[in-house]
């Protein structure tokens, strides 16, 4: 116990107090900067966004004629949807069988 001081009680004294003071202070101020750094950049790409002039979409071109279906194609196209649905037929063989009913 030589050294030791009786009164304090094991506290830190006044450097010690005003050492841990200054690390909390600089920590809160180092946060306090990158918090505000963080919102002065996101509010300015928020700004560009908003000046930034919407990209111009390229025009669609015109769908094709659908050529006029009889019946019988109607019936066919119908039934093979049916046989997709149920399983019976791959997307491979449904669109193979497709093309073939819709082609002139």
């Amino acid at each position: 116990m030589i050294g030791r001081r009786v009164g304090r009680g094991g506290r830190p004294g006044l450097i010690g107090v005003a050492a841990r003071t200054a690390v909390v202070a600089g920590t809160a101020s180092a946060v306090s900067g990158r918090v505000a750094a963080r919102q002065q950049q996101s509010a300015a790409q928020q700004a560009a966004a908003q000046q930034a002039p919407a990209p111009v979409a390229a025009p669609e071109p015109a769908p094709a004629a659908v050529p006029a279906l009889d019946e019988q194609a109607l019936s066919n196209l119908e039934r093979l949807g049916t046989l997709h649905a149920q399983g019976l037929l791959s997307d491979a063989e449904f669109s193979t069988a497709k093309q073939r009913i819709l082609a002139p």
